[in-house]
């Protein structure tokens, strides 16, 4: 009878799964893990019982959240497409004057908050602003004389979400329309083909994944908007989770309302996936089709076309508030702004340098050994930005106060001491929510740049003896400096103009750039909010004209 040696025995012997795993596995795990906790403890909560809460919630408004979200996101999500790809198709494929300025006038509307486009154009178009002022004095009317479109309306926020957010419809089908070779066009137009035929039957199919891709990230802007539905009276679930946390007084049920838009959001990123089906887009030929030649008034209108998306969406409010700063002698840096910007500055510094290192470690993760593991867990910590910042608020809270409740508790019977509030409501809650919710852009952007290194270096790196964390230090890093500074750069200008997960989870007495300009126009003071109001449009503008110029080489 045979004896088994005690080495003989442990090798037959079947560990788990996860005690075998290797170290950047269990790294990718546990950061997938963490950014994961908001969202875990959000669905934690559906089958609980509020009493009648949810009950008195699910009779009386959750139909109107339900509602007015689905109506935000159809007319967001229209708009959006209308004006972006008709503005992308203008700038790629048809050549008039202006058209090299209009491919990255046409992204500056992404630097403005859609939230100060709402306390500015209300100002605008209020009652004693300048324009129904005017309208009066040319007629002679008087109050109730006339009919005047309410901006602070469904409709208002519509056009004000779609002028901040077509940007992304216009990039990425501008990538695609530039991606599309001569041959396919030319073919259609041998065929008899005019300009719109071959826009519609070849360009616009053969675009339809990036088109589709920007609407998506359009519409989880939407969802995740805050600052201009509050301000203009539209409740949708992002006002129904604040209004139930702070007004209700009921943490659980505004999680459960939480879950619910959770929902709403796979459902939208499932929705598109489907759609999808298993068709296959590929590019043939690398030469760009030849412009077609506008000139008239059809110049003339490809030109205002792409001038008014830009007037309305940055030149007007940021003419409007600068106009309101100076007239108000608000341009003079009082302690209290220089305050707000110093915590902003901070706060974004803090988060982009983290969000940028913990990029790093996934994206070199997944380099290092692209198992399901690390794919499935590099994934999990990416879903964040698909999550609205009110939603991850909430999900940070919960757990973090009740863990802040077990070391009073364990404090207090000790030494009788209560410590009072370490986790939430602090810097360091605030920062762990920036991360959950931008953490995917700063990880599209390292591991773009880390796929253009070949993998041939490592492999020479490794028969030199060189570690991965050499490798990583002496080679890689290096070549990423461009890409790890506009990762840094994306999050950086994402967390200053952050409103709704600053609004609920900030220490008190720490209010940023966002918080002054929402606190001063909730109280209809937005002269007072000018000139923050207008910083964060002038921050916003660096990540734009960076990535303008970096796309300079597909004209």
């Amino acid at each position: 009878m045979p004896v088994f040696g005690g080495r003989a025995v442990l090798k037959s012997l079947s560990l788990p799964r996860w005690v075998r795993l290797k170290p950047w596995e269990l790294l990718v795990g546990l950061i997938a893990l963490v950014v994961a906790v908001p969202i875990l403890v959000i669905l934690s909560k559906v089958f609980v019982n509020t009493g009648n809460t949810w009950q008195h919630l699910a009779t009386t408004v959750l139909p109107a959240y339900l509602l007015n979200s689905l109506w935000l996101m159809l007319g967001v999500g229209i708009g959006v497409v209308v004006i972006g790809v008709s503005t992308a198709w203008l700038v790629t494929n048809c050549q008039f004057w202006g058209v090299r300025w209009w491919q990255w006038l046409l992204l500056t509307p992404l630097a403005a908050p859609a939230y100060v486009l709402a306390y500015t154009y209300t100002e605008f178009f209020a009652f004693e602003g300048p324009i129904q002022t005017w309208l009066r004095e040319l007629t002679g009317w008087g109050y109730g004389d006339y009919w005047f479109p309410n901006i602070r309306s469904l409709g208002g926020a519509i056009a004000l979400l779609t002028l901040v957010l077509y940007p992304y419809v216009f990039l990425l089908a501008r990538v695609a329309f530039l991606e599309q070779a001569t041959c396919s066009l030319e073919a259609s137009r041998s065929l008899g083909c005019g300009p719109w035929r071959s826009f519609w039957t070849v360009a616009l199919p053969l675009a339809r994944p990036a088109i589709a891709a920007g609407t998506s990230l359009a519409l989880m802007e939407t969802l995740n908007d805050f600052g201009t539905v509050q301000y203009f009276g539209v409740d949708t679930f992002t006002v129904g989770i604040y209004r139930t946390w702070f007004g209700m007084g009921d943490p659980v049920a505004a999680a459960q309302l939480a879950s619910v838009l959770v929902v709403i959001v796979f459902a939208l990123l499932l929705l598109e996936k489907w759609s999808r089906g298993k068709a296959r887009y590929y590019r043939r030929g690398s030469d760009r089709p030849i412009p077609y030649g506008l000139k008239g008034w059809r110049a003339a209108l490809a030109w205002l076309v792409c001038a008014l998306p830009v007037f309305f969406g940055l030149l007007l409010p940021g003419g409007l508030l600068l106009y309101l700063a100076i007239s108000y002698q608000q341009l003079q840096l009082s302690r209290e702004f220089l305050e707000h910007a110093s915590h902003s500055l901070i706060l974004a510094t803090l988060s982009a340098l983290l969000a940028v290192g913990i990029a790093l470690l996934l994206a070199y993760g997944r380099r290092l050994l692209p198992t399901v593991w690390v794919r499935w867990g590099t994934q999990m910590a990416a879903m964040g930005y698909a999550i609205p910042g009110t939603v991850i608020a909430v999900g940070i809270l919960m757990p973090l106060g009740g863990l802040d409740n077990v070391i009073n508790d364990v404090t207090e019977h000790l030494w009788g001491v209560e410590v009072g509030l370490i986790l939430s409501g602090t810097i360091t809650a605030l920062i762990y929510a920036y991360l959950v919710r931008f953490l995917a852009v700063s990880l599209g952007s390292v591991e773009a740049s880390l796929v253009k290194i070949r993998p041939s270096l490592d492999e020479v790196a490794r028969t030199l003896g060189r570690s991965p964390w050499n490798i990583l230090r002496t080679i890689h890093l290096p070549l990423m400096v461009p890409g790890l500074f506009t990762a840094a750069l994306m999050v950086f200008v994402d967390v200053m103009k952050e409103l709704p997960a600053t609004l609920v989870i900030r220490p008190f007495n720490f209010d940023t750039l966002a918080i002054q300009v929402y606190r001063f126009a909730s109280d209809e003071r937005l002269p007072e909010a000018a000139l923050s109001a207008l910083a964060l449009v002038i921050v916003g503008l660096i990540p734009v004209l960076w990535l303008g110029r970096q796309t300079r080489w597909t004209d």
